[in-house]
């Protein structure tokens, strides 16, 4: 049994397949079938995309109703478990805040701005119908960014494991599903960023199967006068969370590790406390670079 390393691109990320096969040939035809469902999963829900069914929904706001299937209302679901469980903080609709933040230009938006984006803001305005949606408010959207790439990563290891694959894992940009330990059992070594070090790793996490995600306030943000202003934005202020600098979790699907550690950021203060109910493992670094963190018992 060999380790093979694939690399692709899809989401706007470097990613990559870690795989233990027979030969290179098996490897990389088990490996393209799970590159192929990422980026079926791109097409199908990226907002970027013309024919993806987040942009029909989000064309058709204010007006049309829209038909989803199945996959599509699951992922709507767990949207709304999400937005439940955060006191409404996780909001799918709040996307739309990129409009007065460019992290490129590096530009603090005016309040009279984020005011005006908030009542188009709100889970609660959209509107379901057996399988069909629709958002009430014209110039309102739905994003699936805050879960879509782990998402893909728990698909494209299913990919894998209904090929056969028993050891290895899924990194999409940081979101990952492991499959299974080493060969020799052992776990695998995961790096988490430093989130004050571009290519410093702060901690490294063995890690023997489920799912490890990582937010933090280092992927896209800009300072001003000492201030960082990061991409992880409060739906009912408009405005950058500032507590945290990195929280990594641990949970049996990369989606729900995911989910936890964007919540945990969103709800700053409250994060710990947030984190410690779920019963998985995390790793949080907050905004003075004091570690906070839990072992699970309930994960390898």
């Amino acid at each position: 049994m060999q380790r093979f390393r694939i690399p692709f691109a899809a989401m706007a990320s470097g990613c990559e397949i870690v795989l233990c096969a027979p030969d290179s040939a098996h490897a990389h035809l088990v490996a393209g079938t799970a590159i192929d469902e990422v980026r079926r999963i791109e097409r199908k829900y990226s907002r970027y995309l013309d024919g993806s069914i987040v942009s029909r929904i989000n064309v058709a706001a204010g007006e049309d109703w829209i038909e989803c299937d199945p996959e599509t209302l699951s992922l709507l679901d767990f949207a709304d478990s999400l937005h439940r469980s955060s006191a409404g903080l996780f909001d799918i609709t709040s996307g739309l805040l990129r409009r007065a933040w460019d992290f490129k230009r590096a530009r603090v938006p005016d309040a009279q701005t984020l005011a005006d984006l908030q009542p188009l803001i709100g889970w609660e305005q959209v509107e379901r119908s057996g399988s069909k949606l629709r958002l009430a408010r014209r110039g309102m959207e739905i994003d699936f960014g805050g879960f879509g790439k782990e998402y893909a990563a728990d698909r494209a290891a299913l990919q894998l494991a209904q090929s056969g694959i028993q050891h290895g894992y899924v990194n999409l940009a940081g979101d990952m599903r492991i499959l299974g330990p080493k060969p020799d059992g052992k776990p695998w070594l995961m790096g988490i960023q430093d989130p004050r070090r571009k290519d410093g790793i702060f901690a490294t996490i063995p890690v023997a199967s489920g799912g490890l995600a990582t937010s933090g306030d280092y992927e896209r943000y800009f300072e001003i006068d000492g201030k960082r202003y990061c991409h992880i934005l409060n739906p009912h202020t408009g405005y950058p969370v500032t507590h945290w600098r990195s929280i990594s979790v641990m949970a049996p699907l990369a989606i729900v590790a995911g989910g936890c550690s964007t919540i945990a950021m969103l709800m700053e203060q409250r994060a710990l406390e947030f984190l410690e109910a779920t019963g998985y493992s995390y790793l949080a670094i907050d905004c003075e670079g004091e570690i906070h963190q839990r072992k699970s018992s309930a994960l390898p």
